[in-house]
């Protein structure tokens, strides 16, 4: 019996406002699943840095939150590089039912 309702959430590139030298182009995505499941579509690369600057929304992101909160309504992530300006849009996609139990 699952005891917690996770989100599934993938970070799409929306746009790039800058040059991209990490070979993203727009529609590039990562999804998160299970909890901690990170996938990439095969043959496709994501940049680390990019990664990186979106890894701390994702726990939130995955749970609900009250409407009030910025977290809920907030979607976009900006490349830490100023002269990329990959900019990243963190969408929910279904539910995922775990038992907290299983999960460290």
């Amino acid at each position: 019996m699952s005891d917690m309702e996770l989100f599934d959430i993938r970070v799409t590139v929306e746009r790039i406002e800058g040059r991209s030298v990490c070979s993203l182009s727009v529609g590039d995505y990562f999804e998160v699943k299970n909890s901690g499941q990170v996938s990439i579509p095969e043959g496709k690369q994501f940049c680390m840095w990019a990664m990186q600057s979106v890894m701390p929304l994702i726990p939130a992101k995955m749970r609900q939150l009250p409407a009030s909160d910025w977290l809920e309504t907030d979607t976009h992530v900006a490349c830490p590089d100023p002269d990329e300006r990959v900019i990243m849009r963190i969408d929910r996609l279904g539910t995922t039912r775990l038992n907290s139990s299983d999960l460290t």
